[in-house]
Order: structure tokens, then sequence, then C-alpha cells
């Protein structure tokens, strides 16, 4: 199996701490990220949808952006946005937000209101997109998560966006949790940066071409998951932590865990109107937490 040395890595879908009231609490996402560049992540990707980016207007955003390169982080090596907008315009404002900040790239979904659509109308939405970011737009992966926007990203689709703005458009994040779907992309477009969300698929994903993963257990186990994306390693310690955190409403479980990592009950406020787990949620899913990481390291 030979590996493209230049590929994408493993960037964490950073959790967003909030104070209680939903104000984003900067000091500990500082901490959080440091924690995490340190432990293995390649990169971190802010607003992403562990992150809550969704919830995440732009003062927000300017403020979490400014925090991490103030404290040393280098937007043009280990800064992804996330960008998740039905609003073009409002889209173009998130990632003119982070651009011109100097991040090395975003991660775009598609406009989600409207349901339904057609590759010809999404085709038209990101072209409008790139035009308006002009000169500055680069380095961006489509994220397919229709779980969450229930909109399809096509291979058709990707094939015309790569077309009509090469070097622009140079990855896809599929977080559908269909492996085929992953198959389909790493076949029509294996020079892009394809990337796996769900991180049960990514070792076999990156066996057949991947790049590596932009993942939420990222927050929690990096050393864990570089051997996945750098060697396709399998991990069921991995395949068993997501499978318990699954089986918790996953945002508010990943919060709850990067707190319990931390020893900081402060991490797990979560923003209106997700809610954070309860006391007796909490306790299981450290205990159970705490029991699979053990086993890995006996």
């Amino acid at each position: 199996m030979a590996l493209n040395p230049n590929r994408f890595g493993l960037s964490c879908a950073i959790t967003t701490p909030m104070r209680e009231g939903g104000a984003v609490d900067l000091p500990r996402l500082v901490h959080h990220a440091r924690h995490v560049l340190a432990n293995g992540c390649d990169s971190v990707t802010l607003f992403g949808t562990t992150g809550e980016g969704a919830a995440l207007g732009s003062p927000a955003r300017t403020a979490m952006l400014g925090a991490l390169v103030g404290a040393g982080i280098d937007p043009a090596t280990q800064i992804y946005a996330g960008v998740a907008a039905s609003s073009l315009h409002e889209a173009v404002d998130q990632a003119q937000t982070a651009l011109n900040i100097g991040a090395k790239g975003l991660l775009v979904a598609p406009p989600f209101y409207f349901k339904g659509v057609s590759d010809e109308g999404l085709y038209a939405w990101f072209s409008q997109f790139f035009e308006k970011l002009g000169g500055a737009a680069r380095n961006t992966i489509l994220y397919h998560i229709p779980s969450v926007t229930a909109v399809d990203i096509s291979v058709g689709l990707v094939e015309r966006l790569k077309k009509a703005f090469p070097g622009i458009v140079t990855g896809i994040k599929d977080s559908s949790g269909d492996y085929a779907t992953t198959e389909a992309f790493l076949k029509a477009h294996g020079e892009l940066a394809i990337l796996v969300g769900d991180e049960r698929q990514l070792a076999r994903a990156v066996r057949n071409g991947a790049q590596g993963t932009i993942c939420g257990l990222s927050n929690l186990t990096p050393h864990l998951l570089r051997p996945m994306v750098y060697e396709g390693a399998e991990s069921a310690v991995v395949n068993e932590l997501v499978d318990e955190i699954c089986s918790y409403p996953v945002l508010p479980a990943v919060k709850a865990l990067v707190g319990h990592l931390h020893g900081d009950d402060g991490y797990g406020p979560m923003r209106a109107p997700l809610t954070a787990l309860d006391e007796g949620q909490r306790k299981a899913l450290f205990a159970a937490f705490d029991r699979i990481t053990r086993a890995k390291a006996a």
C-alpha cells in the first residue's frame, strides 16, 4: 500500500467549549486545540458539525479564529474552517472570515434548508460561492453529510465543480456513513483528498486511497487515529469507542468526554437548542470510556 506523502492527514473536528448561556469559552478552546495538536492531530477544523458550527455566527467565528492565531497556532498549516449556511451571503461571509485570517482551507456544506434540490441548482450555488470569493478562494473540501443537511453531493456534481474550479476544490469529506459512497468518491475522484467522517471506516478507506479524516473522535484519542490515517491500521478500540459514543447524543457525548479527559466539567455546556448529557448519562459514558481505553493500555 503506497500512501501519498502529501496526504491530508488527521484533523480534529474540534468541539466548541461554551459557557452557560452559550458564549464561546475561548481559553478552553485554546487549551483543547493545543492538546489535540500536541497529541497527534495535524490540524484542527473549527465550526464543523462536532463544533456546533451551524449555531455560530460571525462574531463567535472571528473571536475563535483570533484566539487560536493569537495563541500561536499557525492558520496556514493548522486551521481549517467549516462553512454551513443556506444563505449564499452568509456562506461567503463565513468563508471570508476564515480566509482573511489565513486559514489553510474550508470545509463547505451545501445549502441545507431547501430539500429535493437538483445537481444543477447545487452547481449554481457553489459556482456563485467561489465566484464571490474570487482570488481568495482556495483549498475547499466539499462536505457530504446528508444525515444532517438532507442534501446529497453526488459524484457527478463533484466532477463538474473540480473541472470548473481546478485547484480550488481539493477534497471531499464523506460523512454519509455508507462505505459504498466513499468507494464511489475514491473511484471517480481519487486525485482529490477523500476524507472519511466515520472512524470505523477510516482504515479501510485509507488502504484504498483516502487521505485521512476530519473527525470528532480526534478530540479524545488522536494517538489511536494516527496509525489508521498513516498506516491504514485497523483499531478495535476505536470501533468500540465510536459504537459507545453513538449510543448517546453524539455532540454532547464528545463534549462531555473532552471535559472528562481534561478533568474539567466546564467543557460540557452546549449552545441551544442542543442540551448537555444528564449526570447519569455522563457517569455511564465516562465509565465505558475508561474501560475501553484502559483495555487498550493493558
